[in-house]
């Protein structure tokens, strides 16, 4: 994702605890628009803020839902889950380009 950094900003998060394997888990989330670079058309979006992730991602499927162009990568990027294995979902092969508004 291309991030657009003059975006206009709000101070709109939400704070969410959920369970996993017993222990309670902090989650932030931040409401952001995403907006399609060719026609300009967005959709507002609830976004995981500090998720741990060393890139910014969106699933392929949403991507796909919401209209992105999806470019090929040249060379897929494998990810890791926190335990070091590789994600069951397999190697990153798209991107999008988008402007992030927050």
């Amino acid at each position: 994702m291309i991030i657009n950094t003059d975006a206009p900003k709000s101070e709109e998060k939400e704070e969410k605890v959920r369970k996993a394997g017993g222990k309670k888990l902090r989650e932030v989330t931040v409401k952001i628009g995403l907006e399609r670079i060719d026609t300009q058309e967005g959709v507002t979006v609830e976004a995981l803020l500090d998720s741990g992730a060393t890139r910014l991602v969106m699933s392929s499927e949403f991507a796909r839902k919401q209209g992105f162009k999806l470019k090929k990568l040249e060379k897929p990027m494998n990810v890791r889950n926190v335990d070091e294995s590789l994600n069951k979902e397999g190697p990153i092969e798209h991107m999008v380009e988008v402007n992030i508004y927050y």
